[in-house]
């Protein structure tokens, strides 16, 4: 059976912010009834529910989900994991990847839970420095690993549509807790990451 994409809204939410896009997009002076612009309002207030789902997600319980036994205690690496975020300042998008690093201590956990960690506190409204610890703080609290490290690179629209108009600027913000506050077992994660 081919992938089948799943989204489920309430319509109320829906409705609602329906609405006030349509209001925003007649304020800009636009026509709503446009044949391109009928169902734009809608459109954007399913993919606003869509972008900003991580507020209604438990990165805890996911990783608890995936919690193991498991006695392996050196470092352990997902690097390159896509992220897709909104800027509260002025809900634009920001976008690069995320490195994660753990040095696990008596449990291991499925590795595809890191990534999705990552989306639940990026589809929320963020900014990077905050993004980078609560992903941080999420994996650290709950693992209880020896150390944890992330590394967050990033693009923002803010800074590259608008304001200062940057089109190449990235913005890199990072975090380490235990065993990563130790000089050597940063200096080995940012290494085997490429930076």
């Amino acid at each position: 059976m081919p992938y089948k994409s799943f989204e489920e809204y309430s319509d109320e939410t829906t409705d609602g912010i329906t609405n006030q896009y349509k209001n925003i997009i007649e304020d800009l002076g636009e026509d709503t009834q446009r044949e391109g612009l009928v169902k734009t309002p809608e459109r954007a207030a399913k993919a606003m529910q869509f972008l900003t789902q991580g507020y209604d997600q438990d990165p805890v319980e996911i990783l608890k989900g995936a919690m193991f036994e498991e006695s392996y205690n050196e470092m352990v690496i997902v690097k390159d994991i896509e992220l897709y975020s909104l800027c509260e300042h002025h809900i634009l998008p920001f976008f690069g990847k995320a490195h994660i690093a753990y040095i696990p201590n008596g449990h291991i956990v499925g590795l595809s839970k890191l990534p999705r960690v990552v989306d639940v506190f990026a589809r929320r409204l963020q900014v990077q420095e905050r993004l980078t610890k609560q992903i941080l703080d999420c994996i650290n609290d709950t693992l209880k690993p020896q150390g944890v490290a992330v590394v967050i690179e990033a693009s923002h629209m803010c800074m590259m549509m608008r304001g200062v108009q940057k089109q190449n600027s990235v913005t890199t913000t990072s975090g380490f807790r235990g065993q990563f506050e130790k000089n050597e077992t940063r200096n080995e994660f940012l290494k085997l990451i490429g930076k």
